[in-house]
């Protein structure tokens, strides 16, 4: 995993939780055991009250089931975890509120629309109904375990370990930082129930897995602002504040696809996104500190600090290489090819039953069509490993381009310029400082 991946795992959930677990086990915590009621009314109000803002109906029944889910613990335990109704609370509150954050998780995000939280109050309701039911003394077991048991059976565990699992395995598919969030929360959960099913330190350990959630959510929220959601690099708002931190030496360039409207009209949006995607993941990995950001369309920009264009140009010249060797397979047929090749087949048929009328003037159009058409060029059409190129533009501060905004302009004209000879390569705004700096090299080794 790089830096960034490392960050939305430990920050700011890993890091909230490793802060609580040390409070609950140190000395100050019966200093500050008073302010707990205050800091756990908060982390429930902010949770909430960011979840209804932000029209998260995910967060807010997981708040919501893990609130009812302490109060339950707490109610039946009455002080008494280890044994009677106590002991019941805690194994289904072990079992059932991982389990709900994954039901919550795998439900459609329709926002607070009673559509959307209905079936959410209904199962909230009905998990509430069996929770008392079979928490009621008659329906205790007869023989509690040993006070030195752990609280949580063996086999409950798997509940915890299954949630997890689905928030990892969500997060490689969305990237997105609710998901570790979850994973930490259901952590928190875990050293609630586990290890303080009661008293102050429950109530620390439960407020930190809502505050977790919430600022989860405000961190997502973040990221969707200020990153591009298909490829997941830096959008164009992060690209806009970053310039204006940006020192007096710097350089800008220009990345654009080539042909991509016309790839894009060949092989679907699908595989134009595939291409976006891989393109973006590439210009991500560049060298030399330069940062990539998704300008819109099939333009994107990488920004150097501390470095000149010429320093720039060999970074980028490299990256174009890779670029162009990278080849990907398209998943899936292209349908559009497909139904021309029906649409073909079926001209066919009319023709053979009977609509001689018209045979020349379709075996004309038939002839003068697109080869990809064909049933079998089009079975391998679909198999080929599928390539692309970009082609670059390079700026940087001088007398005649002082401001970020010439800089881009002057980036842009490059890249046209580069469009121009050919594509597929690297141009510099201006090739005199290039000729300089070869100009003195020659000199010096003839010298």
């Amino acid at each position: 995993m790089n830096g960034r991946t490392w960050k939305a795992w430990l920050v700011p959930g890993g890091v909230l939780l490793a802060l609580a677990a040390a409070l609950v086990n140190s000395s100050l915590f019966v200093q500050v055991a008073p302010s707990l009621a205050f800091y756990y009314v908060c982390a429930f109000a902010a949770g909430l009250f960011l979840a209804w803002r932000f029209n998260s109906s995910r967060v807010l029944f997981s708040l919501l089931v893990l609130l009812v889910a302490h109060r339950a613990v707490d109610f039946f335990a009455a002080g008494q975890f280890h044994a009677g109704p106590g002991h019941t609370a805690v194994a289904l509150a072990a079992l059932l509120v991982p389990l709900n954050f994954i039901v919550f998780a795998g439900m459609r995000e329709r926002g607070l629309i009673i559509a959307g939280i209905a079936p959410r109050f209904g199962l909230l309701f009905l998990e509430s109904v069996v929770f008392a039911v079979l928490c009621r003394p008659e329906n205790s077991p007869a023989n509690p375990p040993h006070p030195s048991a752990a609280a949580i059976p063996l086999w409950i565990l798997l509940s915890f370990a299954a949630a997890i699992a689905v928030f990892v395995r969500r997060f490689f598919q969305t990237r997105k930082p609710i998901e570790p969030g979850f994973v930490w929360s259901v952590a928190a959960v875990f050293l609630w129930l586990q290890f303080a099913p009661v008293g102050k330190a429950s109530d620390a350990y439960v407020a930190t897995a809502a505050l977790i959630l919430a600022a989860s959510l405000i961190e997502t929220s973040y990221v969707l602002a200020y990153h591009d959601e298909l490829t997941g690099i830096r959008g164009r708002r992060a690209f806009n504040e970053s310039l204006l931190s940006l020192d007096q030496q710097y350089a800008i360039a220009i990345v654009d696809i080539d042909h991509f409207k016309k790839f894009n009209d060949t092989y679907g949006h699908d595989v134009g996104d595939q291409v976006l995607c891989m393109v973006a993941k590439r210009l991500s990995q560049v060298a030399g500190d330069g940062q990539a950001f998704r300008c819109g369309g099939e333009e994107f920009a990488i920004v150097f600090r501390n470095t000149s264009a010429k320093e720039a140009f060999d970074h980028l010249d490299a990256l174009r290489q890779i670029i162009e060797k990278s080849t990907f397979q398209v998943r899936g047929a292209d349908r559009r090819a497909e139904r021309a090749a029906e649409r073909s087949t079926e001209r066919s048929s009319d023709l053979r039953a009977g609509k001689s009328d018209r045979r020349k003037s379709t075996k004309k159009k038939t002839a003068s069509a697109s080869p990809t058409q064909s049933p079998d060029r089009l079975s391998n059409h679909l198999s080929d490993h599928l390539s692309v190129t970009v082609s670059i533009g390079v700026a940087e501060p001088s007398t005649r381009y002082r401001q970020p905004e010439q800089v881009i302009q002057a980036a842009d004209q490059a890249l046209y310029r580069a469009k121009n000879k050919g594509r597929n390569r690297v141009e510099l705004a201006s090739t005199a400082p290039l000729r300089l700096a070869e100009s003195k090299r020659a000199k010096a080794s003839r010298l």
